[in-house]
């Protein structure tokens, strides 16, 4: 069924989607192309467009992205200044980039939500820590920028202390206090969702909404429920009660390549309606894609707000869905980052618009020679208004005239563009030549396939070159990371989680560094001891760190093993496979050297094929027994060698991988300890 959506869709289906697609088969089938999206052969007549200053339509709720789904923001806030503000700038900052009016970010919960596992702010029923992730960092940039920006907060996963599981009063006790943290952030929460693609459940929403409004939290809105298909609409229309709890219906990736589904009990509610994730687009090839989607959501299905997801392509390379999102931000060391014409794809409608303004149905519609149109107006009795045309599905150009009437003004039209296809920044949002109106008051245009054009009598726009960023380099070695000198709770500099939360802490016992005969008082530990409430099946805790193009190397670490369990050093990593095994797990391709308190080891590789080979195993002579213990890799061309304090016990010849960033795990949740990291070249 996977396969079959994937070459209709003609691009991959989110696996967070995939279980509720078979919902809207029919529906989407049924309408795939629509009869006015023609492919053009030659320019074709004009076509009137007639804008109408008094006619209406829904209320536009913004476009936005999403940073979280998770760890997808994690290395933007390792970049080095100034090269992070400019990418904050390019995201957030209106009239300048992007310009995006919603930012919806993942409440985290310590466990991997697709790219990642981010902080939880209330690990214990008892504890809650307002600092914790970059989350706060982030909505609080973004909001410096733009303080109208909307913010949106869901969950992916939870702590594992819930007692009643995720749709539980735990649950809700967990979000109240979450909005209380944003609230010592200065920071106002717009939107709130319930549990991201699985599921919902009718009579939490009602409880939520019964809490917000008594702790004070009434203006914040919900959202249900953040899933593929449009089946909770129904639900909602035939549960008065549901319907009520509820303020906006959010669905997840509508649209096929050429249409976008809807439901007649959606538009029944008289609630927004949101493709609040949507998106997931290659920042330098998903343009075209990205144009089609933004307008068809409206055209076809009434949806008002588009949330991208992601934000930005800031995550390492060895880690799913790779390219996605604006921009590309994921080399901190360098601070190297890219832009590409995804970005100024939003920019086209995001710059020219404002949450708040309305639709113009009667200006909104399909190309005759392939391609879509919306109209945008402002509020009171002068209004602005903004016409985005999309043109992928043309094959010539093709002539409009827009005839505005009423309230509307008869001066200049601005017109920006962007060449979707095209790899040459020149052609991305480029300021063309001012329109002006015909005999007839009219502005007729010529539109390009292949590209979005926007008309707006909104003035400005910018598609501003910042300093040239750095040149793009691998991370240089050797690499160390004693771990001293961060704050207790941090987490160091380039180390990703990918399940569990890895953070400094205190040393216990400190360990000796033979070289300088000092004692280490910080280390990183693991430290989350009881299984969260997973969104995805990730065995055991797990950090990354490095460059996916290291090749011959040796890595180490000093590891304290916990009682019971098992401590991996990882190398060569250099990719996250799903699905693995008959626990249908998410791993990384690489080797890994398996070391358990017992002293029982083994030296493995996870093969392309999703195949665990052993390639070395024992046991050392004395259990490990809660001590220091010195775990190293090494590797030169296809000869690995591993070693336990100084003794090497393996030393092997395989060809499965030559380079990878390396890694550090366990196999339960469980407090392990690590210290003096180091890579060097061999």
């Amino acid at each position: 069924m996977l396969h079959t959506w994937r070459r209709l869709f003609g691009r991959r289906i989110p696996r967070r989607a995939v279980w509720a697609v078979g919902a809207v088969v029919t529906a989407c089938v049924a309408t795939l192309v629509p009869p006015t999206a023609v492919a053009a052969t030659e320019a074709t007549a004009s076509q009137q467009i007639t804008v109408d200053g008094n006619g209406t339509g829904r209320v536009f709720d913004g476009v936005g992205a999403i940073s979280g789904g998770g760890g997808t923001s994690r290395l933007l806030v390792d970049y080095p200044e100034p090269q992070r503000d400019q990418i904050l700038d390019y995201l957030f900052k209106p009239g300048y980039g992007a310009g995006l009016q919603i930012l919806k970010v993942e409440i985290g919960s310590d466990t991997n939500s697709s790219n990642g596992a981010e902080p939880s702010h209330m690990r214990t029923p008892t504890e809650v820590n307002c600092n914790r992730g970059y989350e706060w960092w982030l909505m609080e940039q973004a909001q410096k920028r733009n303080p109208d920006i909307a913010f949106y907060g869901l969950e992916w996963g939870a702590p594992g202390w819930f007692s009643g599981g995720f749709w539980s009063a735990d649950n809700i006790r967990y979000l109240t206090a979450w909005l209380g943290c944003a609230k010592q952030h200065g920071l106002n929460i717009d939107y709130l969702g319930g549990w991201n693609e699985k599921g919902w459940d009718a009579a939490w929403y009602e409880q939520l909404k019964t809490t917000l409004v008594r702790e004070g939290y009434g203006r914040v809105k919900i959202v249900a429920a953040d899933n593929a298909g449009w089946q909770v609409a129904t639900d909602m229309k035939n549960d008065p009660a549901f319907d009520q709890a509820t303020d906006v219906v959010g669905i997840h990736y509508p649209c096929s390549a050429v249409h976008c589904s809807s439901s007649a009990d959606a538009l029944s509610l008289d609630k927004p309606l949101f493709a609040s994730e949507s998106g997931w687009n290659n920042y330098l090839t998903g343009a075209t894609r990205l144009a089609a989607e933004m307008n068809h959501e409206y055209v076809d299905s009434r949806i008002t707000a588009f949330i991208n997801w992601p934000a930005v392509y800031a995550w390492y390379p060895t880690v799913q869905m790779q390219g996605s999102g604006l921009l590309r931000a994921n080399e901190p060391w360098t601070g190297h980052y890219e832009l590409g014409p995804t970005l100024w794809t939003v920019a086209q409608t995001a710059q020219f618009t404002h949450p708040g303004w309305s639709y113009i149905d009667s200006a909104s519609g399909y190309l005759d020679g392939g391609g879509t149109y919306v109209t945008l107006r402002s509020p009171g009795p002068r209004p602005q208004y903004t016409t985005v045309f999309e043109t992928t599905g043309a094959s010539a150009p093709q002539s409009v005239d827009l005839a505005p009437t009423g309230p509307l003004p008869h001066g200049t039209l601005h017109r920006w563009s962007t060449t979707l296809e095209s790899t040459d920044p020149a052609d991305w949002f480029v300021h063309g030549a001012d329109v002006h109106a015909g005999a007839d008051g009219g502005y007729g245009v010529t539109l390009q396939p292949g590209t979005v054009t926007t008309l707006t009598t909104v003035a400005g726009g910018k598609s501003a070159a910042a300093a040239k960023a750095p040149a793009s380099k691998p991370m240089a070695l050797p690499y160390r990371e004693s771990f001293d000198g961060y704050r207790t709770g941090a987490t160091p500099r380039y180390v990703s989680d990918m399940e569990g939360a890895f953070q400094v802490a205190p040393c216990s016992p400190a360990p000796q560094d033979a070289a300088t005969n000092r004692k280490h008082d910080q280390c990183l530990q693991q430290v989350i001891t009881t299984k969260p409430n997973q969104w995805a099946r990730v065995p055991g805790p797990l950090t990354l760190v490095g460059d996916a193009t290291w090749g011959d190397y040796a890595v180490s670490v000093k590891a304290r093993i916990p009682q019971g369990g098992t401590t991996s050093l990882m190398g060569r990593v250099v990719n996250q496979l799903n699905l693995v095994g008959t626990g249908r797990v998410t791993a990384w391709e690489g080797y890994s050297l398996k070391v358990s308190d017992s002293g029982a080891w083994s030296l493995d590789v996870l093969a392309p094929d999703k195949t665990t080979r052993v390639l070395a195993s024992g046991t050392l002579p004395a259990p490990v027994d809660g001590a220091w213990t010195g775990l190293r890799l090494s590797f030169s061309g296809p000869r690995i060698t591993a070693e336990v304090n100084g003794s090497t016990l393996a030393d092997v010849t395989d060809t499965t991988y030559s380079q990878g960033q390396v890694g550090l795990g366990l196999d339960a949740y469980a407090a392990g300890q690590f210290d003096d990291l180091a890579v060097t070249a061999q």
